[in-house]
């Protein structure tokens, strides 16, 4: 069986973002974009999916840093090293971080990537707050309109993806998917904090 080139994700929306921009920035193809429901499971499939590779196998992790980057690196870095992964820094790389395959083993060449920048705390829809265009006015009403409902019914945590669906419900298509909404200009997968994510991607499953 040929190495396998695998990008494990949270849930459907991190798979539509993640194979949107990878056709916009030509990543090599993928055999699989997996999600898993929630970041727990995710978290539980680590170990599972490294200790499962074959040799040559490539496998990535896109994951939300949630409340605390710092929290979040350190259960994935205890896992890592309970696999087999030696030298893991105490911190994730700004860049994305990529791992080479330890040495006498098949675990497989490793890249983690922590939504959203590998440095802040947030999620999925907070790298997407990036993609928006700058400077643009209409975002900055949408974020001043949803900082100002007069009955907010969503916890604190979930604001960036209160923000995210208000801009792409103004768009002149409302409503779109996230992928879909790369597609179709209303986000824009060529900011500066996309290419960095984009060349991680590259960087990691690239022969």
């Amino acid at each position: 069986m040929g190495s396998r080139k695998i990008l494990l994700v949270e849930g459907n929306d991190d798979e539509h973002v993640l194979k949107s921009i990878c056709g916009r920035h030509k990543i090599p193809p993928l055999d699989e974009v997996k999600p898993h429901g929630s970041v727990e499971q995710l978290l539980e499939s680590i170990p599972v999916r490294l200790k499962a590779s074959e040799e040559g196998d490539v496998v990535g992790v896109v994951i939300d840093a949630d409340t605390n980057v710092n929290s979040r690196w350190s259960s994935i870095r205890d896992r890592i090293r309970d696999a087999g992964y030696e030298n893991v820094s105490g911190n994730p790389n700004p860049d994305g971080t990529i791992l080479a395959p330890p040495d006498g083993t098949l675990l497989p060449r490793l890249g983690i990537w922590i939504m959203p920048d590998n440095s802040a705390s947030g999620i999925l829809e907070d790298f997407l707050r990036f993609l928006v265009p700058r400077p643009n006015r209409l975002f900055d009403h949408v974020r001043q309109s949803v900082t100002e409902i007069p009955e907010k019914r969503f916890r604190d945590q979930d604001t960036p993806k209160a923000v995210i669906h208000t801009w792409l419900a103004w768009q002149r298509e409302p409503g779109k998917p996230y992928g879909t909404a790369i597609t179709a200009g209303f986000l824009d997968p060529n900011v500066s904090e996309a290419k960095v994510f984009a060349s991680w991607l590259q960087r990691l499953f690239s022969p």
